[in-house]
């Protein structure tokens, strides 16, 4: 989704820097076949839609890492000006090892397909077929290069389109419901996580295998990890991109707490007036000046009802997207 240049070429960064190999499509596939072994640690760097972006930010960073990647791209969003790629900026990727896959002719959403639906089966057979089955002819027309493989538009699919993949040739079909990629998973409905530009977790849990990550300073997104005995938001490390977050912490577990001795405090504000909610445990404060500095703060400390203060007190920050903040999206 939307990531920042510079936070992106940090990502690059920290997956050279904990030692995950990037593969190219090719060498998935193949790794899928059976016909090849790939370490298991792999990366498949995969770019939706077609944005031009793609090309005058990310692709320099690409080739600087000598990282090969994936275009999922549909046809309606090919040399139509505006953000979108040219033939020739994709023909100048795939000259410099990167891939092509379908993404569909005009990248419906669900409302679409739903639509469609409704008309009756052969109905939507056709869209279905115009969809996924030309969007696959112009691109091999278009680029020279065999298309084997796609991308649900939104990540959204129906049963009706699993034997329509097989009669057009994918193998590989592409959701975002985050999760690993084994060899024995279902080519029909594959794993992918969807890297969101103010939201750090997701791409460490995308870029985690089984045991866990060692993260030094040196390659962590957002310096040393953190953790928190109780849950909180925002999460510790995070980036966000309001600057009027409602900060809590869930103490359900935390015993007998005395609600009179209970403080959270946010840096550049000192102790805030939170609200504690006895039933389910939560206190909570709703930010009313936007935050101004890039990194805010929080402490939530207590004592149980005999006057004992708390074993282990909440201590965490998290980041503002600055930037981000003042996109229309932002607060």
């Amino acid at each position: 989704m939307r990531i920042h240049t510079s936070k992106f070429r940090q990502q690059m960064e920290t997956i050279r820097g904990i030692g995950l190999s990037v593969i190219s499509l090719e060498d998935y596939l193949a790794w899928r076949r059976g016909e090849k072994n790939i370490p298991e640690k792999s990366v498949l760097l995969t770019f939706d839609d077609g944005w031009k972006s793609v090309y005058t930010d990310a692709f320099p960073i690409l080739k600087e890492f000598g990282y090969p990647f994936t275009l999922y791209l549909y046809k309606e969003y090919i040399d139509v000006g505006g953000r979108s790629m040219t033939t020739a900026m994709i023909q100048e990727m795939l000259k410099s090892g990167a891939s092509i896959g379908s993404h569909s002719v005009s990248h419906p959403y669900p409302h679409v397909f739903k639509s469609h639906q409704k008309k009756g089966p052969d109905a939507y057979d056709a869209f279905l077929r115009k969809e996924m089955g030309e969007s696959k002819r112009f691109l091999e027309s278009q680029f020279g290069n065999k298309v084997t493989t796609y991308a649900y538009p939104g990540g959204y699919y129906t049963e009706e389109m699993m034997p329509l993949s097989r009669e057009f040739g994918y193998t590989d079909l592409f959701t975002v419901t985050p999760g690993k990629v084994k060899r024995s998973s279902s080519g029909l409905t594959v794993p992918r996580y969807m890297i969101l530009g103010n939201y750090d977790k997701v791409f460490e849990l995308a870029t985690t295998f089984g045991e866990g990550r060692n993260v030094s300073p040196a390659v962590s997104l957002t310096g040393a990890l953190q953790t928190t005995p109780y849950p909180v938001t925002p999460e510790p490390g995070a980036i966000i991109n309001s600057r009027l977050p409602v900060i809590s912490a869930d103490l359900s577990n935390a015993g007998n707490i005395d609600p009179s001795k209970l403080v959270m405090k946010v840096s550049g504000f000192g102790e805030v007036p939170a609200n504690f909610d006895s039933h389910t445990g939560k206190i909570s404060w709703q930010v009313n000046c936007r935050l101004r500095q890039p990194t805010c703060q929080v402490s939530v400390t207590w004592k149980d009802t005999s006057g004992k203060p708390a074993d282990k007190p909440l201590r965490w920050s998290f980041q503002i997207d600055r930037t981000a903040a003042y996109m229309p999206d932002g607060e």
